[in-house]
């Protein structure tokens, strides 16, 4: 079943990035985009998905293709995290939970993250126009990456 933000805009927002700027939705425009919320830095699940995605960047990058990860975690954290496991893409940080709420990421957490207001597994495709094509609810994290990429692969 569709998800109900499947061919609709991603929404306004302005986050901070590992990169040292500031990331808006009119920023991601011009190449496909993947944006994986995830629950917090540096635990179990989150440090698996976002090392079969720093495995898989030269795949995503033959496909004009970002990837940005997304939790609460602030900058500082996500830049350990990142210095730690040697991860090749930006991370961006939502400690407000702005765009979490905007694209409904925390209504599916597990009953502890939702309990201490942390995203759920959310990912979303976003085009090269701007527009969320493909939503992904509590995505197993072994499995982001493919689906992503095949995802991405059959519509270029």
């Amino acid at each position: 079943m569709a998800d109900s933000l499947e061919g609709t805009a991603l929404p306004q927002f302005t986050l901070e990035s590992t990169e040292g700027k500031s990331i808006s939705a009119t920023d991601l425009r011009g190449s496909w985009t993947v944006l994986y919320f995830y629950p917090k830095d540096d635990t179990e699940g989150c440090t698996k998905e976002a090392c079969s995605f720093t495995a898989s960047m030269g795949m995503f990058q033959k496909l004009n293709a970002r990837v940005y990860g997304i939790s609460k975690d602030s900058v500082a954290s996500h830049k350990k995290f990142i210095e730690k496991y040697g991860l090749k893409f930006p991370l961006l940080a939502d400690p407000k939970g702005q765009l979490v709420r905007a694209l409904g990421a925390g209504k599916n957490a597990k009953f502890l993250a939702a309990l201490l207001g942390l995203p759920a597994r959310d990912t979303f495709l976003i085009d090269p126009q701007g527009q969320i094509v493909k939503v992904w609810r509590d995505v197993d994290p072994e499995q982001t990456v493919s689906v992503a990429y095949e995802e991405i692969k059959k519509r270029t």
